[in-house]
């Protein structure tokens, strides 16, 4: 039966196969401009400390940001909003939240936070590790929960050095480590500033010097890295664009042996219809059908595939109650000898 099953649907992976490769023959340049998108009653929100609380100066990161945006995408009219306050750690941006993102009701929050909840251990004020990962996750799943995405940062720098020897290296990295871990469980986006960061300065910066590249004091932005992290920002955009427009999607198989006697103006009839549902159901982000030309023989008298896409388990669950939905079923009554459903996650 397995053996069967997989000749059966051989025809539909192998098209679908050729469209993931397509994907990843695509450019990076043609890859951006397929994930460009209409950023109408877009919100984004930057959550941060003192580097984000200065980065909405007039040189600052956020404000920066908002250019590129705005030159890169003629007539972007998505709403940029910084939300940093000086001293701010995991813990403060928890008592915070509601008040300063989920009240403003934000379709996207990145979130730069770290810094000083390593910097702060020095006297005894820092956020434990494990404070660090739960207060991030309750971040992220609050979030969530409104229908916002996120885009989490790691922490960037405390010291320019490059030869691991700036006191909070060590720690730095661990709390890097926690944000990556963090992104990938709850299926955030990730800008790794930590990394981009040190491989900047790998190229800018001697291994005796520890001169100021992208700070003015090891940990806050100075014009360029203001250019720098705007730049940082907007990649990571690109990037979530770039993921959705190639996302996971639900694909849903339908295969029909139809009941002998059946017309071939009925089987024309009951294509067409199919094939209407998705002008009559918005939750359906794709359709295409095919008969069986398999050369191998194994279709078990299967004749007609049709495959329904959605965006989610939640618009299977509208599709199937649908009245239209329902009322092909009903068109169907006495004319199907066999039926097949498969339902699976694109990868």
């Amino acid at each position: 039966m397995a053996v069967s099953l997989m000749a059966s649907f051989v025809g539909v992976f192998m098209r679908f196969l050729a469209v993931a490769i397509g994907l990843m023959m695509l450019s990076g340049t043609a890859l951006q401009s397929m994930a460009q998108t209409d950023r109408a009653n877009e919100r984004l929100i930057f959550l941060g400390d003192s580097i984000t609380q200065a980065g909405v100066g007039p040189n600052g990161y956020v404000t920066l940001f908002r250019k590129l945006l705005e030159d890169q995408e003629k007539h972007s009219s998505m709403e940029v909003i910084g939300a940093g306050i000086s001293g701010n750690k995991v813990p403060d941006l928890q008592r915070r939240l509601q008040k300063d993102v989920l009240d403003k009701k934000p379709t996207l929050v990145v979130i730069y936070i770290g810094i000083n909840d390593v910097w702060h251990s020095q006297n005894g004020k820092g956020t434990s590790p494990n404070d660090f990962e739960d207060g991030l996750k309750d971040i992220i799943g609050k979030i969530n929960e409104v229908g916002a995405d996120v885009i989490l940062c790691t922490p960037s720098v405390i010291g320019e050095k490059i030869d691991g020897s700036n006191p909070l290296d060590e720690m730095l990295e661990e709390y890097s480590e926690i944000s990556r871990s963090v992104a990938e469980q709850t299926g955030s986006n990730l800008i790794d500033l930590r990394v981009a960061f040190m491989n900047h300065l790998k190229k800018h910066q001697n291994e005796e010097s520890s001169g100021n590249v992208l700070t003015t004091d090891g940990v806050h932005l100075n014009q360029a890295g203001n250019a720098f992290v705007a730049e940082q920002m907007l990649k990571g955009l690109r990037e979530k664009d770039v993921k959705t427009t190639i996302a996971k999607k639900l694909r849903h198989i339908v295969m029909f042996q139809f009941a002998e006697g059946v017309t071939a103006e009925e089987k024309k009839a009951i294509v067409d219809e199919f094939g209407e549902l998705q002008n009559q159901i918005d939750v359906i982000t794709g359709y295409e059908h095919g008969t069986s030309v398999g050369p191998e023989k194994q279709s078990q008298g299967f004749t007609h595939c049709f495959v329904v896409t959605f965006a989610d388990q939640a618009g299977l669950q509208a599709y199937l109650p649908h009245p239209a939905h329902q009322a092909f079923v009903k068109m169907l009554d006495g004319k199907i000898g066999k039926l097949m459903v498969f339902d699976y996650w694109t990868d």
